[in-house]
């Protein structure tokens, strides 16, 4: 009887626990099921994660000298797709290697075509447009989306880390931001060479060609040489850069053969935008390293008078004049005065968009007369110091029309030694925080948007950005 009374009770409790379980199971299931549905519904609602404004960030800084090798350049560039018969170098500029520019991956709008909606900046007439004027504002077919990032070198402790890893290796997390714009710009800030004798001076560089075949492929399709490292290898490296981009079917501009060269805008022309660029130097060693009269150099802008020329003289030829400049005081977060004078001097002689560099770190935004200002984007594929700033960067994307100018977004990213990563939300948001503190009358929004403080009708848009 005892046995009988002890089964009964086990297999009443085996019962209840089984019960106990299927309950526990199902009250998982409905659970899981809940947290799938908000997933889903937070996804639609966001537009994917990276529509949000979690962003990229670069990094380096200007320490450690280093010899290229040899290597293999990549023939009359790559073709990126679907406007490649829209955007197509001027005569203005052209060079070996023209007529393989324009449209990467995506539509005519810019937009990756896995991407979903990612609309662009505002309508015609608005300067830059509202958030809510940016759907309509991304069929338009005039507007245009540039990329810049900030320094770039494959020099140093850089190189050995491509040689250990691959030369696509800075790309990895970055790419889709590079490859997704109509155009991709970077100061290169070393000479592309195997010869020439190093300067005397306290960091030399030289870079690779091997370098030169994936930095293309990554979508990157001109680049700045006005600055203090091009000519680091001397003349020959100057001459044998020109040679090696050229091949790679890369645009170049702010040096040259000659002072006319230097100061030669190269005019691109995208979905019937003629954009100019031209890069001028306030940092140059010294003055053989300006371009003369039969004479290779750099576009130097010591004084404004050849510079604002050569601004004027864009101006005639394109719709938009952008000006890539190289100046300040390294890894000091607020511009020179003199940055500030130059930089509405160009604008008042007709450039839409001024873009900085050499400080190594991030300096603020301003907007002057309805243009925009961005004083420096820091490193972006460099050499690695203790300093945490320069680890930080953007990746400035701009949204350009030749009715409206353009409108700003910085996609933060941080970069240590040639691998540069997206920023995780609390450290971007710390980031837009501090370029806001750091900017004149601009404030950076959660999603990267740069906009005017001060004025009644912000200037506002929602760029693309790559969910992939």
């Amino acid at each position: 009887m005892e046995h009988t009374s002890r089964t009964e009770r086990y297999r009443r409790e085996r019962s209840r626990s089984k019960r106990r379980a299927r309950r526990r199971l199902a009250t998982s299931a409905v659970i899981v099921a809940f947290f799938a549905l908000a997933c889903m519904l937070w996804i639609s609602y966001n537009g994917g994660m990276f529509d949000r404004g979690t962003g990229l960030a670069g990094t380096g800084d200007e320490h450690a000298a280093g010899n290229g090798g040899a290597g293999t350049a990549l023939p009359g560039g790559t073709d990126k797709g679907a406007d490649a018969a829209d955007a197509s170098p001027s005569e203005s500029h052209a060079r070996p290697g023209d007529g393989d520019e324009g449209g990467k991956t995506g539509t005519a709008s810019g937009k990756p075509d896995d991407a979903g909606t990612t609309p662009a900046a505002g309508s015609p007439g608005t300067q830059g447009g509202q958030a809510g004027d940016a759907e309509a504002a991304m069929d338009d077919p005039e507007r245009v989306h540039i990329t810049f990032t900030g320094d770039v070198i494959f020099a140093g402790n850089v190189e050995a880390v491509l040689r250990r890893n691959g030369y696509d290796f800075p790309y990895k997390h970055v790419r889709p931001f590079l490859e997704d714009a109509d155009l991709t710009v970077a100061n290169l800030e070393t000479p592309i060479t195997e010869r020439g004798e190093a300067a005397i001076k306290e960091y030399a560089y030289r870079s690779s060609p091997k370098a030169l075949p994936d930095f293309r492929q990554a979508g990157f399709d001109v680049v700045n040489l006005a600055n203090n490292h091009i000519l680091d290898y001397g003349t020959v490296g100057l001459l044998d850069t020109f040679d090696h981009l050229d091949k790679a079917g890369i645009q170049w501009f702010g040096a040259g053969r000659d002072i006319d060269e230097a100061f030669r805008p190269v005019i691109l022309d995208v979905k019937g935008t003629k954009i100019a660029f031209l890069g001028f130097s306030k940092v140059v060693p010294t003055e053989s390293w300006k371009a003369g009269n039969n004479h290779p150099g750099v576009a130097d802008t010591y004084a404004l008078k050849k510079p604002l020329e050569a601004i004027r003289n864009a101006k005639k030829q394109a719709d938009l004049v952008i000006v890539v400049v190289h100046w300040g005081v390294e890894r000091q977060d607020t511009p020179e005065k003199y940055q500030k004078d130059f930089a509405r001097e160009y604008i008042d002689a007709g450039a839409d968009l001024v873009v900085g560099g050499h400080p190594h770190v991030l300096q603020g935004f301003e907007s002057y007369k309805e243009k925009w200002i961005a004083y420096s984007l820091g490193n972006f594929i460099f050499t690695m110091n203790e300093n945490p700033k320069t680890w930080e960067t953007v990746i400035l994307q701009a949204s350009c029309s030749k009715t409206d100018g353009c409108a700003l977004r910085a996609v933060p990213v941080l970069t240590r030694l040639a691998d540069p990563q997206p920023m995780a939300a609390e450290e971007a948001s710390k980031l837009y925080r501090r370029l806001t503190d750091i900017s004149f009358g601009a404030e950076i929004g959660e999603g990267g948007i740069v906009r005017n403080k001060s004025a009644s009708t912000q200037q506002t848009a929602v760029l693309p950005n790559p969910t992939r």
